[in-house]
């Protein structure tokens, strides 16, 4: 055999040799492949119940780090048509060895109707790379529910019973009682305020007693002195507040409107009164020397400024209401006169 067959024949060999290797590494590598898929268990706590009761569906898988896997989100909240879902859990990370890890996830379920139920695998989604596949649990899942056998010849079945008529008692009551009571009260008491504060009164503690009306124009009128209105050139203002003073006092002291009258009424109203000519006198001008300084803007002088005041006070003074003796001074009065009669 010459040399260049046998570097031919060498070469052939080395060839069926290389893509011999090269197939095996392509089936080692699917086998691979199908291998490393995420493995699902999933199982039922427990296997067999009655209707209404509850049962748990536990869902693991392990995986690579890398897979990507989606357990089912129930929204309508049925896993079938006679199957509820209760609730589901978070996804737990159970253990992480590597890049191996293992998750889970727990439904809790219930039915109303009662039979074998085979639920069949259950499904995961899976992702990894362009591979988009859904994987099924190696057990078939299973469900036996169970109803209460009645034995209708041995139970005896009875009308549905009419209401009983519980007597009433206080205790049961005492508290809207009271309540309403509270609120009447507060409703008193709220309504008896706003009247206080409607007429001027305090609205707690004893009413101030009410001071006579001379004593209330004196007092005006001393405050009325130490303002020093004309002083500052404000005669207008000062014989305004001097007439009002008067005008208070007449309707306090003879009823007489006088806030509401002109000076000529006012006039014409006191005439029917008993009042001394020196009073009716000092009325008379004071009211029109004012009506002078506010409506003709007449500028009075210190001397009749002063006189003016004086009028008003010594009216006040004159038509005052006298007092009256107490009655223990009075019959002290009328046992002396009796003992000097005597005597």
């Amino acid at each position: 055999m010459s040399i260049k067959r046998w570097i031919t024949i060498s070469v052939g060999v080395i060839g069926i040799c290389v893509a011999s290797v090269t197939q095996a590494e392509d089936s080692t590598h699917i086998a691979q492949l199908q291998t490393d898929a995420p493995a699902v268990r999933a199982w039922l706590t427990p296997d067999s119940m009655s209707i209404g009761d509850w049962f748990r569906v536990r869902v693991e898988i392990d995986k690579d780090v890398m897979q990507q896997v989606d357990f089912p989100v129930f929204g309508d909240h049925r896993m079938t048509d006679r199957i509820e879902v209760i609730s589901e859990s978070q996804v737990d990370t159970l253990k992480r060895d590597g890049r191996k890890i293992t998750l889970a996830k727990e439904y809790i379920m219930t039915t109303f109707d009662e039979g074998m139920y085979n639920l069949g695998p259950f499904p995961v989604l899976y992702a990894d790379k362009n591979i988009v596949d859904t994987l099924w649990s190696a057990d078939s899942l299973r469900m036996l529910v169970t109803t209460f056998d009645i034995d209708t010849t041995k139970q005896q079945i009875f009308d549905i019973k009419p209401q009983f008529d519980v007597p009433l008692k206080f205790g049961e009551i005492s508290g809207y009682i009271l309540c309403g009571l509270l609120l009447v009260l507060l409703a008193v008491g709220i309504y008896y305020l706003i009247q206080r504060k409607r007429q001027g009164k305090p609205l707690l503690g004893k009413e101030k007693p009410e001071l006579p009306g001379h004593v209330v124009a004196i007092m005006e009128l001393e405050k009325l002195h130490t303002q020093k209105l004309w002083q500052s050139n404000r005669h207008k203002q000062y014989y305004t507040r001097l007439t009002d003073i008067l005008r208070k006092y007449l309707e306090s002291r003879f009823g007489i409107q006088a806030l509401e009258m002109t000076s000529d009424e006012i006039l014409v109203q006191t005439q029917k009164l008993l009042l001394t000519e020196r009073a009716s006198g000092q009325l008379r001008d004071l009211l029109k020397l004012a009506d002078l300084v506010k409506f003709a803007k007449l500028t009075p002088s210190a001397e009749e400024n002063e006189e003016a005041y004086d009028k008003a006070y010594y009216f006040v003074e004159d038509t005052k209401p006298e007092a009256e003796a107490p009655a223990d001074q009075t019959t002290t009065d009328n046992l002396s006169d009796d003992e000097n009669n005597k005597a």
